[in-house]
């Protein structure tokens, strides 16, 4: 399973390998992991070097107290991410946003068309996929530069919708 993980403006990508080996940036490390019972204490050792952390959960996110240090942490799993840019919830940068489909199935209804200025929100694809109706949404402001598909095709997970620019239409 892959986890985003952000500690103030720096995105972590944590896939969790097999025993004791997590990814973190595609780069691999070898670990020992224990909550300790009743302490709210977290022993992790990551190569030669041995952490001790309290962890708790604030609404929603976490509070990482390392050797005097307290850091803010929101971890988001792969499949809730897709969710979120299938509704249009995430933070998007500036530049070329380029909408793919979060999971296989058909295009109901295309609701834009190229040159459209459009606005964070707006409904901009209707995918049906096991048997339930998907709203995808536009993370952001800006004009559709490219639509890909239409309705009643086929898609597979990750096939191009649609392109989003952050330049308006004059």
């Amino acid at each position: 399973m892959k986890y985003y993980a952000r500690v103030d403006d720096q995105e972590f990508i944590i896939e969790i390998g097999h025993e004791n080996e997590i990814m973190v940036n595609d780069e691999l490390y070898k670990i020992d992991f224990q909550k300790m019972p009743d302490s709210g204490v977290t022993s992790l050792i990551i190569g030669n070097r041995s952490l001790e952390a309290v962890v708790e959960d604030k609404d929603g996110s976490w509070q990482v107290l390392i050797r005097g240090d307290l850091y803010d942490v929101e971890v988001e799993d792969e499949r809730a991410r897709r969710l979120a840019s299938a509704r249009g919830d995430l933070q998007v940068a500036d530049g070329e946003i380029v909408m793919r489909s979060p999971m296989p199935g058909i295009v109901i209804a295309v609701s834009v068309r190229k040159g459209q200025t459009i606005h964070k929100g707006d409904k901009l694809i209707i995918l049906e996929s096991m048997k339930m109706e998907n709203e995808l949404r536009a993370p952001r402001d800006g004009t559709v530069t490219q639509v890909s598909v239409e309705p009643g095709v086929s898609v597979e997970k990750d096939q191009i919708l649609v392109v989003i620019s952050d330049e308006h239409s004059p």
